[in-house]
């Protein structure tokens, strides 16, 4: 046999990297405002390994979360349907009475699907979307866990919630010691690791539970930040520096994909699960309003994706999109199937810089309880530049033109009669689709 050459060994060894599966990564954080990322604009947090991201893939500047709460944004994300249509429209809680969600237990999620395709599962970090079988991680596609089961720590440094522990490594209980984003950090750098030295793809869903309150930095973190701008109020100060610290964990993460060898084949993905909470000092500018808000400051959030040798450093995206569109994008990265009735689109055209048909409507839904919500739903649909929503199920809906008042000052719903008539009745169709699906867990007696 000839001896190929120096270029013709180059050559094979760049179409074998290029026939590999890439590895997956999504890093999800929870509340963090979109002008909590100072790769957005001018803002007094620094967040510059996130902003890494944005410099070496691509920053979309139009992407929504698929709610303003935790619960159902998570439920989209893996499962690629709106989160009513699989039983969670509202925050599933640790006390029953308070639980506005159930995600069905038939609808396989992101990790059950890249199983098959040869991929290792994993999730880091916060789960939030069942306490018990059958909706355990390590039941819903995750062959390992290491993170939390709740929806909020009491303290990052406790990690409790009420009182109870929901620390697990895989199904047992831990306790483990240490401030919150700190673990995830470090259980996700151990997990790289461990992938680094086997051939087979992974999917790694890091799920970090900060900069949600309680607003709790690290004391040296908040001293930085009050040594460089004496001037910010402690509420300010306290969210500038947990986020700073959160960004801290993401470099160490980034890091390891580096020194372990995996960068140049890994997908990441980073984004918010829903805008940040106004009252706890975090910032949406210039969008109004915050989370639990149907206007845009609820619902816009920070999106970045780097794939090395498909992504074009430094680019960035107007698509208007939803964050469950990972879940069609990954499945198809992977060169698996997408199923039949996913919600999501995949973004891939645009990554590999081309543009996909547009604009699609854009559905929200969220129930909630309490004297506010009464444990009924409220909805926002985009389709345009028009925007129809409300912000409790008691109040009239409002209609929005984005594109000539993107601040959302000008309610049209009296002016635009014609426009107000035809959202309303693809909300409602979108209402019909998702009431179809449980959102409470089956009863106990059911069938006696």
């Amino acid at each position: 046999m000839k001896r190929i050459g120096h270029l013709g060994i180059v050559l094979l060894f760049t179409l074998w990297v290029r026939a590999e599966k890439p590895n997956l990564l999504i890093i999800l954080t929870d509340d963090q405002g979109f002008a909590d990322v100072s790769t957005y604009g001018r803002s007094d947090v620094r967040t510059p390994q996130i902003d890494r991201l944005a410099r070496e893939g691509m920053l979309f500047r139009n992407m929504r979360s698929n709610c303003t709460v935790c619960s159902p944004s998570r439920a989209a994300i893996l499962t690629g349907r709106y989160p009513d249509r699989v039983g969670v429209p509202g925050v599933i809680r640790t006390h029953p009475a308070d639980s506005w969600g159930y995600l069905d237990p038939a609808v396989p999620t992101l990790a059950d699907r890249l199983r098959p395709a040869g991929y290792a599962t994993a999730i880091v970090g916060k789960w939030h979307l069942g306490l018990e079988a059958p909706n355990l991680p390590n039941l819903r596609g995750f062959d390992f866990f290491h993170g939390f089961l709740g929806d909020m720590m009491d303290s990052y440094t406790t990690h409790l919630r009420h009182g109870n522990n929901y620390m697990r490594r895989n199904r047992e209980e831990i306790r483990p010691e240490g401030h919150a984003t700190e673990l995830f950090t470090r259980w996700a750098c151990a997990y790289l690791e461990e992938q680094a030295a086997r051939r087979q793809p992974f999917f790694l869903y890091l799920a970090y539970n900060a900069p949600h309150f309680p607003i709790e930095p690290p004391a040296e973190s908040l001293e930085r930040v009050k040594a460089r701008d004496p001037q910010m109020t402690g509420l300010r100060a306290r969210n500038v520096a947990l986020v700073e610290h959160l960004d801290s964990g993401i470099g160490r993460v980034l890091d390891t994909l580096e020194k372990s060898g995996l960068a140049g084949n890994t997908l990441v993905a980073f984004v918010s699960d829903n805008g940040g909470s106004l009252p706890h000092g975090q910032c949406n500018d210039p969008w109004r309003d915050g989370k639990q808000s149907h206007y845009d400051g609820g619902l816009r959030v920070p999106f970045l994706v780097r794939w090395p040798g498909t992504v074009r450093p430094g680019s960035q995206s107007e698509y208007s999109g939803q964050s469950f569109d990972l879940f069609p994008t990954f499945l198809e990265a992977a060169g698996a199937a997408v199923p039949a009735g996913t919600d999501a689109v995949s973004l891939l055209p645009v990554l590999r810089g081309g543009t996909l048909p547009g604009p699609r409507d854009l559905y929200f839904v969220r129930r909630e309880g309490g004297a506010a919500y009464g444990g009924k739903s409220y909805e926002a649909l985009i389709r345009g530049d028009w925007k129809l929503m409300q912000n409790d199920p008691y109040s009239p809906l409002e209609l929005y033109n984005l594109r000539e008042d993107p601040q959302e000052k000008q309610n049209r719903a009296a002016a635009e009669k014609k426009i107000f008539t035809e959202l309303s009745a693809a909300l409602r169709a979108h209402m019909q689709r998702g009431g179809s699906v449980p959102w409470q867990p089956p009863s106990p007696d059911k069938g006696k």
